[in-house]
Formats: structure tokens, C-alpha cells, sequence
């Protein structure tokens, strides 16, 4: 979207309007693919039907099934992979400006300016994949040119280098992909820095920063190493420059996001980086509330925790994607551990920091899970007492180490396991939310609820963006105002009056803070 609008064109969120539709698609998981294939087809409707003179098709699902779509699809004008972001511009038939662009050129955008859907909102390997429907149309005939140079616009620069780990499972084949329909052959190599155009989409208060690419992880029940390429990590300067700009620009809360945060540095050879680039953006002024997603399991270091305790700006928060406690389905899945180990990390994190809220996510109805290993699971998650908790039923992906395996297990079953352990779930997190009645905690306020306008929605430190509960504000009187009065991305203290399964209801005590 950056890219798009410094080169000239106007984002708007009414497809039948635009003269250029870009759907960004996911291709992780079969419920992902199906979304982005039918959002791509509403979008050739639009074309069909409307003024749109181009479709063009980004991100994972181009990687894998690129000549499939142009073959099936014929409405769809360009495809552009993961690897390729710099040409939507060539695709939507913009040429390359020329003019140098300044350093850090943010243009942030209010939520209700830019179409977004999500398909794949959440994967089973418990990283978030937002697919974007964007819609572009032209600002007449003149736009600011520029040029810049490939190692300042988000390509691969000389310098970078890849973890051992990484060149070592290409050798032994884990990126491979010929047999996907088109891919190519290159991995992807892309990462942006802070001179890259983007459009903040968020509310204005809040940002996601994303700090690595790629995955080398051997995970047999994913194929994002395929989709995405090697690990790779930006630059330390660079992520702390987009920071600083982004809070200049009001933003107040910061999510450091990538398929494996907990390695950031390894490949540039800092150590403990992700707890020295924590400690870095704590100490910039303006930085309410920083957070990462998501933590390997076993790169939970006594650095990363010290400093999360540290800094009072650090939300004390951290989702840890287990995908299971059984050792033997774990080993299958190429992870390792199980619930013992996992106890004891969670032990030690508990007692390192306080009072932190605890995130997971697994998997069940993996090749080989037995009623046993279930029972495994849930005797785990009763122990652990998650504050959150997501559970994916396994989706059989080509390309994945685990499609080849025999011993599959019926949907049927899948759900039925499914909704035993979100019941099991939800009266541990009922439980644990009544805990919370009579806090007070600094609350987030978003807006107005979906449900009246007389409530309004907000987070906590405790809740990350999109994926946990809820505070509903009911009660404003402290404030000596009315609900109307209250403003989005302020943050205000409040006390916890009601407790639900998942959701709690506030009463504003003072603010904004």
C-alpha cells in the first residue's frame, strides 16, 4: 500500500470504484486458501461487472500456486510473491518514480480508510496471517517520482547472511518446493526497512512492527519455511528508527511481530537479540506498551525474561504457540519437549515475571494422536491454567512433512477433540477471570462496541490486538461524563466490575492517562 501510494495512487475501500484491485492472500492452511480464492473471485466479478482495469494477486498463495491462478483465473492481469513486493508497481502498471524518498516516509491511514479482510486470521501454527484486500485507484495523471536504491527499498543486501541452522536444513531439503504449481525456485529474500513506504492501517495508537522473515524451524505440520523463505532478521538500527518514528507520529503501543521473534539477531550475530532490541525500544520515550509475537518454546532465555520484567513499558505478556504437551505427537511434529519440560517453563517464567498473562495455541488431530495423547493434552492445559488459549484443528498441507504420514485422523474426530478442550478451556478462563474483578488496570480504549453504543470495547496490558478477550466500558461517571465523551486510543484507569468466560466489564475510574 505504501509502495502504491508514493508512486501515485489513491487507496479507497470500494472496490467498485477502484481502477486497480490488489487481493493479498494466505495460503497456510486450507480455510486461508479457500478465503483468499473466493475473495480473489469476488474480485473478478468486480472487474467484470465495474470500472476496475486491473486484478493483481499478492502474497503466499502466489508462491505456491502461481501458475495455477493466472491458468484458472484469466481476470487476474499480474501475480506478485512474497519475494516480490516492489512489483505491485510495475504490476499495476506505475512506473518506478525518481525522486529520492526521505527517510522514514510513514502515511498513516485511520482503520476506516483501507479495506482489509483476513483470510487465515490465525494459523495453526499460532502466527497471524492477515490477508489484505486492497483497492487502488489513480490520483490523475501527476505523481511524485522517486528512485531508491535496492539495498534502501527492502531488498536483499550483500551483507545479509542466513543462520547455520537455515543453510543447513536447505541442504537436507526443508524450503524445498518443486512440486508446487509456478513456484519459483529462489526463495524469497525480501525484507523491508525503515525507509519503505507502508501505510499504518491500525488505529492511530497502535502499530505492528515486523522484526524478521522467514523460518527455519522443521515443524512437519507447516510449510511457511516454503511459503516465506529462510530466517532472516532487519537490521537492528532499523527497527528502532521505524519506532521512533512511528511514536512521532502518535503511536503509543508497538507489536514486534514475525514467525519466529525469539531468533531475531541470531543471523546477524547479536546476542540475546531479541531481549537487547526489547530493551532498546522500552527506553524510547512515548512507548506506552510493547509486546512481541511469538516465543519458541525453548528460546525463552533468563535475558529475555529479566527484560521483559524490567521495563514497566514492556507489557508483562507472552504468547508461546506449544501446539501440544503429548512428547510422542510432539516428536512427530518435529518440536521436541512435552508437558513436563513445558511446566517447568512455565514455572520459570511465572516466577520471573509476575503476574504475566500467558498465551497458547495447539494443534489437535495431528497424523498419529490417540485418545491418549489427548487425555495428555488436557491433563496439561488443566495444570498450566492458560489465561489464553487457541485450538486448530490440523489441516493436511501439501508440501508439509506430515501430508505423507498414514495414520490421519477423522474430522469428525478432530472436532470432537476440538470442542472438548475449548470447553475444558473456557471454565479455567472463567475462573480465572473472576480473579479479576475489583482490579484496577490501565485499559485501552478502542471504540464503540459492535454490539450498542453504549458500551465501548478496550484491552488491557494483558490482551494482544485482535486475538483475546475484551474489557466492555459500561460506566463513566467517574469521569463526570458521558460515553460520548470517552476517545479512542487514549488510555484511562478503570476497574474490573464483571467477569465473563472470556471478556470482562469495566468502570472508567480516571483519564485520559
Amino acid at each position: 500500500m505504501g509502495l502504491l501510494d508514493r508512486a501515485g495512487a489513491r487507496l479507497t475501500n470500494h472496490p467498485d470504484e477502484a481502477d486497480i484491485l490488489v487481493v493479498n492472500t494466505c495460503s497456510f492452511i486450507d480455510t486461508a486458501k479457500q478465503e483468499s480464492v473466493d475473495t480473489i473471485l469476488e474480485m473478478a466479478r468486480h472487474k467484470t461487472s465495474g470500472s476496475a482495469r486491473k486484478l493483481i494477486v499478492a502474497g503466499c498463495l502466489v508462491e505456491r500456486y502461481r501458475d495455477e491462478i493466472m491458468k484458472s483465473i484469466p481476470e487476474v492481469d499480474a501475480v506478485v510473491g512474497t519475494g516480490e513486493l516492489e512489483s505491485i508497481l510495475e504490476a499495476a502498471g506505475l512506473a518506478r518514480p525518481t525522486a529520492v524518498v526521505p527517510i522514514s516516509p510513514f502515511t498513516i491511514l485511520t482503520s476506516t480508510q483501507v479495506a482489509v479482510t483476513h483470510p487465515g486470521k490465525e494459523s495453526q501454527a499460532g502466527t497471524h496471517k492477515h490477508g489484505h484486500q486492497e483497492s487502488a485507484r489513480m490520483k490523475g495523471t501527476g505523481f511524485s517520482p522517486y528512485i531508491q536504491p535496492a539495498e534502501e527499498d527492502g531488498a536483499l543486501a550483500p551483507e545479509v547472511k542466513f543462520r547455520p541452522e537455515g543453510d543447513l536444513r536447505e541442504s537436507q531439503g526443508r524450503f524445498k518446493r518443486d512440486d508446487w504449481q509456478g513456484a519459483t525456485h529462489l526463495l524469497p529474500t525480501y525484507l523491508y526497512d525503515e525507509s519503505t513506504p507502508r501505510f499504518l492501517t491500525t488505529p492511530k495508537s497502535s502499530a505492528y512492527i515486523k522484526i524478521a522473515e522467514g523460518c527455519d524451524h522443521p515443524c512437519t505440520f507447516c510449510v511457511i519455511p516454503n511459503l516465506r523463505g529462510k530466517f532472516r532478521s532487519r537490521r537492528f538500527e532499523s527497527v528502532v528508527a521505524e519506532a521512533q518514528s512511528l511514536v512521532a507520529r502518535g503511536v503509543q503501543e508497538i507489536t514486534l511481530i514475525g514467525q519466529d521473534t525469539t531468533c531475531y539477531g541470531e543471523d546477524l550475530g547479536i546476542k540475546d537479540g531479541l531481549a537487547t532490541l526489547l530493551d532498546a525500544l522500552a527506553r524510547i520515550e512515548g512507548v506506552r506498551w510493547l509486546r512481541f509475537l511469538y516465543a519458541y518454546p525453548n528460546r525463552i532465555t533468563g535475558k529475555l525474561l529479566e527484560t521483559i520484567a524490567k521495563h514497566d513499558n514492556i507489557c508483562k505478556y507472552l504468547d508461546v504457540p506449544l501446539q501440544h504437551a503429548s512428547p510422542s505427537v510432539l516428536k512427530t511434529m518435529k518440536r521436541g519437549a512435552g508437558a513436563d519440560i513445558f511446566l517447568k517453563t512455565l514455572d520459570k517464567v511465572r516466577a520471573a515475571v509476575p503476574g504475566i498473562a500467558l498465551r497458547t495455541s495447539f494443534i489437535v488431530g495431528f497424523p498419529g494422536e490417540t485418545q491418549g495423547d489427548i487425555a495428555i493434552l488436557e491433563d496439561f492445559v488443566t495444570e498450566a491454567k492458560f489465561d489464553w488459549l487457541g485450538v486448530f484443528s490440523y489441516s493436511d498441507e501439501e508440501g508439509s512433512g506430515a501430508f505423507s504420514l498414514d495414520t490421519k485422523v477423522p474430522k469428525r474426530t478432530i472436532e470432537s477433540r476440538k470442542r472438548r478442550l475449548m470447553k475444558l478451556q473456557q471454565s479455567i478462563s472463567k475462573n480465572a477471570k473472576q480473579q479479576w474483578v475489583g482490579r484496577e488496570l490501565v485499559v485501552l480504549a478502542e471504540g464503540e462496541s459492535e454490539e450498542t453504543p453504549l458500551l465501548w470495547e478496550g484491552r488491557t496490558q494483558f490482551h494482544a490486538p485482535e486475538i483475546d478477550g475484551k474489557v466492555y466500558i459500561n460506566d463513566f461517571a467517574e469521569l463526570g461524563a458521558d460515553v460520548t465523551e470517552l476517545q479512542p486510543g487514549h488510555f484511562y484507569k478503570a476497574e474490573i466490575t464483571e467477569a465473563h468466560e472470556y471478556d470482562v466489564v469495566a468502570k472508567i475510574l480516571a483519564g485520559p492517562l
